[in-house]
């Protein structure tokens, strides 16, 4: 007597595939691009940004002429769209010669950059201290808040103009004035996000595990302190060019003739009337830069922070 043979189950369909994938919660990436692709602005800010930092990065390539050239036979030309527009010069020029397209490009390579380096230059000490203060709360902790305090009592911009003052103009003393101008925001920011974690089960369960204060530090507390961290980093990132700006405004930044969006703005004031496509070029680009990368911060804390995410 034979038995009869189980049949063997048919290999799902593509259809049958497709629903159990959906069916599957979302992997961290793709949960983090919903939560952000749900924030209409922020994503129009996204490829508005990186139309501006592509740009700035492919200036010297992309740039019809250099920044620095003067073209002494085509002062104050206008722009390609005004009456007296030539092709040669698309966004016409500036008081001495010089082309307006090249010289936003490249400028900007310099505030962005300036923008990122004081970012990075601000987040990993502030971070450190914070940190530090979250774990000594007896008599770190004090100490540090303190001098964050003190810093903190003069306005970004202010204590930016004073460390310039010692310091003296240029590139780098730029970056780090405002690095130290935003130094407190992230050390504070980093000590209240680490004392909400560090008495929860987990950073317990690791320090009876036998973890260091620096296991615990960065790689317990720190993971799950990033996600304000990164939208506080996204929004300095935009004050750092407005001090930028501001700076070269001010004739305290970038000095001549490096290009700079608010040393531009500087330099066009007297023209504001004659020629004034001068002034309002650099300033637009300040403004879609400063306005996208705020829209993106909005984004980011939509997509990090579960409490903030948009229904859909």
């Amino acid at each position: 007597m034979t038995t009869p043979s189980t049949p063997t189950p048919l290999p799902p369909s593509a259809h049958e595939e497709e629903q159990l994938l959906s069916q599957q919660p979302p992997g961290p990436l793709r949960e983090f691009w919903q939560g952000f692709a749900a924030n209409r602005g922020a994503l129009a800010a996204l490829a508005v940004f990186a139309l501006i930092a592509l740009a700035a990065l492919f200036a010297p390539w992309v740039a019809p002429h250099s920044p620095i050239e003067q073209y002494r036979d085509h002062m104050l030309q206008p722009p390609v769209w005004a009456e007296g527009g030539s092709a040669r010069f698309l966004l016409g020029t500036d008081e001495l010669g010089r082309d307006m397209l090249s010289r936003l490009l490249h400028g900007g390579r310099v505030s962005l950059g300036i923008g990122l380096a004081s970012v990075l230059l601000s987040l990993l000490p502030g971070v450190l201290l914070g940190l530090l203060a979250a774990f000594h709360q007896q008599w770190l902790s004090p100490a540090i808040m303190r001098v964050m305090d003190i810093m903190l009592a003069l306005p970004g911009l202010l204590l930016a103009i004073c460390v310039i003052t010692v310091l003296g103009p240029g590139l780098v003393n730029t970056v780090i004035a405002i690095a130290i101008g935003a130094l407190p925001g992230y050390t504070r920011l980093t000590r209240a996000a680490a004392l909400a974690e560090i008495h929860k089960d987990y950073v317990t369960a690791s320090r009876v595990a036998g973890a260091g204060p620096l296991r615990l530090m960065f790689s317990a507390v720190l993971p799950n302190c990033m996600a304000p961290l990164i939208v506080n980093a996204t929004l300095s990132f935009s004050s750092a060019i407005l001090e930028t700006a501001g700076l070269g405004f001010l004739g305290l930044g970038v000095q001549a003739p490096t290009p700079e969006w608010g040393t531009m703005l500087s330099a066009a004031r007297d023209y504001m009337q004659r020629a004034p496509w001068v002034v309002t070029l650099p300033g637009l680009t300040i403004l879609f830069s400063v306005l996208s990368i705020n829209l993106i911060g909005d984004g980011l804390r939509d997509a990090l922070d579960p409490k903030l995410k948009r229904t859909r």
